[in-house]
């Protein structure tokens, strides 16, 4: 996948292009910069062990990976199986992280996502 320019070069300033890739409770990938997953990884691991289940979702599929001179970088054939990803993605930015969908299951997502927004709960909240 080739990560946009507008992500790229602040990818490439900020984390020296590593980048960490893990699934998405919600169906997709997440894509953190290496040090912001690394702060991420220590407070996953602290969890209590009743949250094992979780870690081994989150810590036990995450990969290190590098963009490429070309800006790109490879997503392992086990993570596009869960992400279900076969030939179109979408790239969310989230703030501090990424979210990379297969671009059906982002569709979907987005019609679930406007469904269950109570938008009586947000009365203080403006754009």
């Amino acid at each position: 996948m080739t990560i946009p320019a507008r992500y790229r070069d602040v990818l490439l300033t900020e984390s020296h292009g590593k980048i960490t890739i893990t699934r998405n409770l919600d169906g997709g990938l997440l894509i953190y910069p290496r040090f912001e997953w690394e702060s991420r990884r220590k407070i996953i691991m602290e969890l209590p062990s009743n949250s094992r289940g979780l870690q081994r979702l989150l810590l036990g599929n995450a990969q290190d990976v590098d963009i490429d001179g070309s800006g790109r970088v490879l997503i392992a054939p086990e993570l596009r199986d869960i992400a279900g990803i076969v030939k179109d993605v979408v790239l969310v930015g989230m703030g501090q992280k990424f979210e990379l969908w297969a671009a059906d299951k982002f569709a979907e997502q987005q019609i679930t996502d406007l469904a269950s927004i109570d938008l009586s709960q947000l009365d203080s909240f403006s754009l």
